[in-house]
């Protein structure tokens, strides 16, 4: 099992609450985590992108640091942990995602990867006029293999022409480049996504109740074995880690009653506006009424695991054993305090560890 930490680069983490802790994303603070993380023995530290935030009386994500400069600081200050920039498509070419990435692989030593971002928030892109009309929702996974066909070509060989309908290089380079694919994550929960996630990720990242977790996890390996390839699962989870199971409990209760109406509302509304069934965007509408274990909007859609730290690795165990994911990402309220929780009293007790 690999553990790995969502880290909070847009404001609040990912908690759209007033009960949670409130602050403007820093470099100091990601930093802060990133280390503490590498400190604890963890895997991997993933950065989201957000060019557009929620609003509503916490400003939910209308800061955001930019995900690749981030990393490529990241790398220099740290020595062993991966590093995964999210690349969101339609704001980035390929063949400029695939130089940014081979960089930041240089500064690490090797460490960095590449999650994929389609983009179902119309309003972030239709206000820098990058939206290319509302048939992306529908086309988006097309374009996601034209893309990384480009970027993995320029990564293997530094060199590339390419004409599609979506892209034309001619003769483009990017070197120094790694002389190899690097590891590619993508969010497939949807049939396209998934199938997408099969023919060209290494990771799929999911947020879904744990009940739902082994249909997903089979279905992406089968249809991944059908190219020849294996594609792991890495499920999302909120954790919530207090001296007693009655105070955890407490916490997430809190968050909910006091969930950030006015930024859920806007979530929501752009979730609204994307066709793709079975998506994020869909599990985000589903998310409004369900309790915190199960993933309610409040900590955006992420099942939360809580408790004493015996009962969160005996429950992160019985996820394991249960669904057979290979790894989690995780996103805590405080994100020092709970990695430092984490690796000192949960992951200790875990025989999936």
């Amino acid at each position: 099992m690999k553990f790995g930490v969502f880290l909070p680069n847009g404001s609040n983490g990912y908690i759209p609450s007033a009960a949670a802790p409130r602050y403007l994303p820093s470099y100091a603070h990601n930093l802060a985590i990133t280390r503490e993380a590498e400190r604890q023995g963890l895997d991997f530290v993933l950065s989201m992108m957000k060019y557009r935030g929620f609003g509503g009386e916490t400003g939910y994500w209308d800061a955001c640091l930019e995900t690749f400069t981030l990393m490529a600081g990241l790398a220099a200050a740290t020595s062993r942990i991966g590093l995964f920039p999210s690349v969101t498509l339609l704001a980035h070419h390929p063949a400029v995602a695939a130089r940014m990435v081979a960089t930041i692989h240089d500064i690490s030593g090797g460490r960095c990867g590449l999650n994929i971002v389609t983009g179902w928030n119309r309003p972030e892109y239709a206000q820098m006029g990058l939206w290319p009309g509302d048939s992306h929702y529908e086309r988006r996974y097309e374009l996601a293999a034209d893309y990384l066909a480009i970027v993995k070509a320029l990564w293997r060989d530094g060199r590339v022409t390419h004409r599609s309908e979506f892209y034309t290089l001619e003769d483009c380079t990017v070197t120094p480049h790694p002389g190899r694919e690097l590891p590619i994550v993508c969010a497939g929960q949807s049939p396209k996504g998934v199938a997408f996630t099969a023919a060209h990720g290494d990771h799929n990242f999911v947020m879904a109740h744990p009940a739902r977790l082994r249909a997903i996890v089979e279905g992406v390996k089968a249809e991944a074995a059908r190219h020849g390839r294996s594609v792991g699962t890495y499920a999302l989870f909120g954790l919530i880690i207090a001296p007693t199971d009655a105070e955890a409990r407490a916490i997430g209760e809190r968050i909910i009653a006091r969930a950030d109406r006015g930024a859920i509302a806007n979530i929501l509304a752009s979730a609204a506006l994307d066709t793709n069934v079975g998506g994020t965007a869909e599990r985000m509408r589903e998310a409004l009424a369900l309790p915190m274990e199960d993933g309610n909007i409040a900590f955006m859609g992420f099942p939360v695991i809580h408790g004493a730290p015996a009962t969160v690795a005996a429950r992160i165990d019985e996820v394991a054993e249960a669904t057979g994911i290979d790894g989690m990402l995780f996103s805590w309220p405080d994100f020092v305090t709970g990695i430092r929780d984490f690796g000192e009293k949960v992951r200790p007790r875990l025989a999936c560890a």
